[in-house]
C-alpha cells in the first residue's frame, strides 16, 4: 500500500488539521467518562470470570449499534496495540497488561469505550480542534446508551464509583492537546503553566501522565470530578484553555514583529532537514515538525500543507512505523524509516 494509502485508510478523525475551532492552537478535544459495573469488582480486584463477565455485559449492550467493532485486547498484537495507544484511542495500561479486556471503536474513531482497563468501562470521544461541548454531547449519548442495559455503581452522595479515588464523582475528565511554541520560544511557557497548575487543572505530555512535552504539544486536563458538575469541569477547561490560546497567539505576533528572520531561518531549517534526512529520532523529528507547524501557522510556509502536521506526529510513532512496514524494527531501523515517510509524505 502506498503512504498516501494507508494515510488515507489508517489515521483518525481527530487528526484532520482543517477540522475544529482554533486548530492552529488545539490539535484536539478529548471526553472521557469512567464507568462501572454495579457488584462487580473494579478490575484490579477482578478474577478472569468477573472480567468476562464485564465484556459479555457491555457486547450485549452494544448489540445493534453497527457502527461499532470490537477488538479484543488478545486479537492485536503488541504493534497493533501499541499503534493504538499512539492515536490516543487506549492507554499504555491496556497496551502492557494482559487480562479480558478490549475496545469498541466507530468507523472514523472519534469515539471508543476502553473495557476492563482501570474501568469497568471508559467511554472516550477524541474530535479535531476546540470541540469539547460535542465531545461532551457524543460522549454522554454513548453514556446514556450503555446505561439503558446496564447497573453502574453509584453513590446518590459521591456520584460514579470508580477504581481510582480522584475519578469518583462525575467520572469526567476533559482534556485539551495544545500545540504552544510561541510561548516555548519566548520563554513564557513555565509562568503560563504554573498559573493552569494553581486553577486545579493538570497539565501532562503528548501520551498523558509520564509523558514528555515533545514538540511543544502538552495535554490540559480537569483533575478533580468530585462536587462539580460537569457543565462546571467543561467550562473551566473551556475558560482557561482560551487564554492559554490568547497568550499563544500573542507570542506568536511578537515573533512576527521583532523576530521574524530568525524564525523564518529556523523553520526553513527545520523544513530543509526533515525533507533531506535519511535518519531521524523521534524526540527530533517532533521538535522539527513543531517549528514547521509554527511556520505553515505564521504564513512563512505553505498554508496547504497544515494536514501534514497532525499526520505525522503520529505515523512516525514507533508502533505505528512498524505497522506500515509490516515488520518488527529496531531504534536504528525505526529512525531510517521514519525518515523515508517523512521525505515522502513532504513531497505529496
Amino acid at each position: 500500500m502506498s503512504l498516501m494509502g494507508f494515510i488515507d485508510k489508517n489515521l483518525s478523525f481527530w487528526t484532520q488539521e482543517k477540522k475544529g475551532r482554533e486548530n492552529e492552537v488545539v490539535l484536539s478535544s478529548r471526553i472521557r467518562l469512567a464507568r462501572n459495573i454495579d457488584l462487580i469488582p473494579f478490575p484490579f480486584l477482578a478474577d478472569n470470570n468477573d472480567q468476562a463477565k464485564v465484556v459479555e455485559l457491555v457486547k450485549g449492550a452494544m448489540k445493534n449499534q453497527k457502527e461499532f467493532s470490537y477488538l479484543s485486547r488478545n486479537s492485536l498484537n503488541l504493534e497493533d496495540r501499541q499503534a493504538l495507544m499512539e492515536k490516543h484511542l487506549i492507554s499504555m495500561q491496556l497496551v502492557k497488561e494482559n487480562k479480558n479486556s478490549g475496545l469498541w471503536i466507530n468507523a472514523d474513531e472519534s469515539a471508543s469505550i476502553m473495557v476492563n482497563e482501570e474501568d469497568h468501562i471508559r467511554i472516550q470521544v477524541l474530535l479535531p480542534g476546540f470541540n469539547l461541548e460535542n465531545a461532551r454531547g457524543k460522549a454522554n449519548d454513548l453514556d446514556d446508551l450503555l446505561e439503558q442495559k446496564l447497573d453502574y455503581g453509584f453513590n446518590e452522595k459521591k456520584g460514579y464509583l470508580t477504581s481510582c479515588p480522584t475519578n469518583v464523582g462525575t467520572g469526567l475528565r476533559a482534556s485539551v492537546m495544545v500545540h504552544l511554541p510561541g510561548l516555548v520560544i519566548t520563554k513564557q511557557i513555565n509562568k503560563v503553566l504554573t498559573a493552569v497548575s494553581q486553577l486545579g487543572l493538570a497539565v501532562r505530555g503528548i501520551y498523558g501522565e509520564g509523558s514528555d512535552a515533545a514538540g511543544n504539544i502538552l495535554q490540559i486536563s480537569n483533575q478533580v470530578t468530585l462536587g462539580q458538575k460537569e457543565e462546571e469541569i467543561i467550562d473551566n477547561i473551556k475558560r482557561v484553555t482560551k487564554q492559554i490560546i490568547d497568550h499563544e497567539h500573542n507570542a506568536r505576533q511578537w515573533l512576527l514583529n521583532e523576530k521574524k528572520i530568525e524564525v523564518k531561518d529556523k523553520v526553513h531549517r527545520a523544513y530543509g532537514v526533515l525533507s533531506n534526512a535519511y535518519t531521524i529520532s523521534s524526540k527530533e523529528a517532533l521538535e522539527l515538525l513543531s517549528q514547521v507547524k509554527l511556520g505553515i501557522d505564521l504564513q512563512l510556509l505553505d498554508k496547504e500543507r497544515a494536514q501534514i502536521f497532525k499526520e505525522l506526529i503520529v505515523l512516525i510513532r514507533p508502533g505505528y512505523l512498524q505497522k506500515l512496514y509490516g515488520q518488527k524494527l529496531d531504534e536504528k531501523q525505526r529512525d531510517i524509516k521514519r525518515a523515508e515517510v517523512i521525505r515522502e509524505r513532504l513531497k505529496n
